[in-house]
């Protein structure tokens, strides 16, 4: 293991932005500290496209190290376990409609993602799919 605590870090990250296939433009890594001195990672995704963010996954750990290895362990496996939805949805005021994809445990799940960190009166879903297994 890596003496540098910053350079695992760095490391981790890509092997987790690698993992999911986006580079570091369209990944935000946001640690905050929860309870009992735990610190809450959200991997949240950029979609330059429609210049929106969205949630990919959240974890907790000790510390920031502990966290980015919880994700990296989702990262490794969350096709198995998640089902795949399409959400079509628009900017509350714009006429474009625009789809993202999602990785879920369920539809619930899927729309939490869309609206993380944003005022849920800000975009209006038109659907939400199931994709087939393939």
């Amino acid at each position: 293991m890596t003496r540098d605590k910053n350079l695992e870090i760095a490391r981790i990250q890509r092997e987790i932005g690698d993992h999911i296939g986006a580079g570091p433009d369209s990944l935000v890594f946001n640690f905050e500290k929860g309870g009992g001195g735990r610190t809450k990672l959200y991997l949240i995704t950029v979609n330059p496209t429609h210049n929106q963010s969205f949630l990919f996954h959240a974890t907790e750990g000790s510390d920031r190290l502990d966290a980015l290895r919880g994700m990296l362990e989702h990262v490794k496996t969350y096709k198995e376990r998640e089902s795949s939805f399409t959400i079509q949805w628009a900017v509350r005021g714009e006429n474009h409609t625009h789809t993202s994809y999602f990785r879920a445990k369920n539809v619930m799940e899927a729309l939490d993602k869309l609206f993380f960190d944003r005022d849920p009166n800000s975009i209006t879903v038109f659907s939400v799919l199931l994709n087939p297994i393939s």
